[in-house]
């Protein structure tokens, strides 16, 4: 076969992969539960699009950014470094220490992934963000076990992904052509804030989990005066650290508790 001939098979392979993936029920499961909490992530995107263009960049610049970075808490870190001038390892750094977050989410997703070679682990984590990585693992707290549970997974997890870079993107590119008609700020950044806080407030289903999201606040807020964001990253393991400490003796109490009769109870 020639080239053309195995490029135009390989294509045909994956067009057919993607179309079995859309067309499973979880798929459209996940993209309805990520179009839910998208009103304040795209306010958010908008707001990143806005602030692009304010900060000088042209519309060519903010459109590569936008689809090539696809990260709003480091565009918006990186965006007036740029616009200062800053070296780019300056700039390339910061986003990095923004984004360190995702290095925790990669670890957690490992044992989900490792049966996909890694150009697609690659292009998975492109386009997995917060809200979906959030919406994943509280849909599938534990990995697959068979090919079937295996395709349901993938099938959600792009729905959510799909869905969600869509939104994102339709309004940072709104707010890219529509920047300089707005004034500077309209406050619409802090939307986003507020739909990742009512995600992250869901999750805390358990006096374990709720716990170790007010640790991890009380430490971001007490470090926040760390550079490039860094204080998110420090209280994501400050709170890891305790709650993997104090975890073992809530578990052991919980078993006692479930083993002793109701009458025996304190």
């Amino acid at each position: 076969m020639s080239p053309r001939g195995r490029l135009g098979a390989w294509l045909a392979h994956k067009v057919d992969a993607y179309a079995r993936t859309a067309r499973h029920p979880l798929f459209w499961v996940g993209a309805r539960e990520m179009a839910g909490i998208s009103v304040g992530l795209t306010a958010w995107a908008f707001m990143t699009g806005v602030a692009m263009i304010k900060s000088g960049m042209s519309i060519t610049e903010a459109v590569l950014m936008s689809l090539l970075v696809f990260a709003g808490s480091a565009q918006l870190a990186a965006i007036p470094l740029i616009a200062a001038g800053a070296p780019l390892w300056v700039i390339l750094a910061t986003a990095f220490c923004v984004n360190l977050r995702f290095v925790v989410f990669s670890l957690h997703l490992r044992d989900y992934f490792m049966f996909l070679p890694r150009t697609q682990r690659l292009y998975l984590g492109y386009f997995t963000g917060d809200v979906t990585y959030v919406l994943y693992t509280r849909r599938f707290p534990k990995p697959a076990e068979t090919e079937t549970q295996r395709r349901a997974q993938m099938a959600y997890l792009w729905g959510g992904n799909v869905s969600n870079w869509v939104f994102w993107q339709t309004l940072s590119m709104l707010g890219i052509f529509l920047g300089n008609a707005l004034p500077a700020r309209w406050g619409l950044e802090f939307a986003g804030t507020l739909a990742l806080l009512a995600v992250a407030c869901s999750l805390a289903t358990t006096q374990l989990r709720a716990l170790s999201a007010l640790i991890a606040a009380a430490a971001a807020v007490a470090l926040y005066g760390l550079p490039y964001r860094l204080n998110i990253v420090s209280a994501i393991a400050v709170a890891v650290a305790i709650c993997l400490f104090i975890e073992p003796k809530v578990l052991a109490r919980q078993s006692r508790a479930e083993g002793e009769p109701p009458g025996d109870r304190p």
